[in-house]
């Protein structure tokens, strides 16, 4: 009777080891076969990604001329009407005319840099022999949409404008005499930070051309471009 017992003792306790043997190969055991096919299957997962943002603008700078001088004010886009009449109220000058236009695209949170070459912004008689073009250059260092209380707004920070300007200097001398200088470079330059209603035109700022009096008159707009 007592040898029984033992022996079913032994058995018990055979049994018990096997069962913790197995038990710890499911909990603890990773074979080789298992551990690549895990790899391969966390590989195969597709990544996500952020996607980028295509938005983009197109701006439209104006340039406007404010002169006290008796000239024709030629055709100024229907847009600018308001603006019209908001310089006619601030500021002291008879007419307005267009002198360029400038229409560029930019991606969101995109930078903007343009050198170009117009007309004279200051007026020129036939008989000054000075340059009858004026270069100039227009940077945005970023073009960004905001939100402010639910409006979706236009910035541009870091806005840049500055205009190489050809000043009649000198007086008219006798036909034998050397010919004085007649104009001397000066630069007119704008730079400020801004934002604005989408496709709603703003004044950014006005430059002095010199002696004439005359005023140049930047006026800037943007709204997103069609796709």
């Amino acid at each position: 009777m007592k040898k029984q017992h033992v022996l079913g003792a032994m058995l018990f306790a055979l049994i018990a080891a096997v069962s913790l043997t197995s038990s710890s190969k499911n909990v603890y055991g990773q074979t080789p076969e298992t551990k690549t096919e895990t790899q391969t299957q966390t590989q195969a997962q597709p990544q996500t990604q952020t996607p980028a943002d295509e938005t983009n603008f197109e701006t439209q700078l104006y340039l406007l001329v404010g002169t006290n001088q008796d000239v024709a004010e030629g055709r100024i886009p229907t847009a600018l009407d308001g603006i019209i009449k908001q310089l006619r109220a601030t500021l002291p000058y008879k007419n307005y005319r267009l002198a360029t236009t400038l229409v560029n695209r930019v991606k969101n949170e995109g930078r903007l840099d343009v050198n170009s070459i117009s007309g004279p912004f200051v007026p020129v008689t036939s008989s000054q022999n000075i340059p009858q073009t004026t270069p100039s250059q227009f940077k945005i260092r970023q073009v960004r949409l905001v939100r402010e209380n639910a409006q979706p707004l236009v910035q541009m920070n870091g806005f840049y404008f500055n205009s190489r300007l050809a000043i009649p200097v000198g007086a008219p001398v006798a036909s034998n005499a050397p010919p004085p200088p007649a104009f001397n470079y000066e630069s007119a330059t704008l730079s400020t930070d801004i934002s604005m209603r989408e496709g709603e035109p703003v004044i950014v700022g006005t430059l002095n051309t010199g002696p004439s009096g005359d005023a140049i008159i930047l006026v800037i707009s943007a709204r997103r471009a069609q796709k």
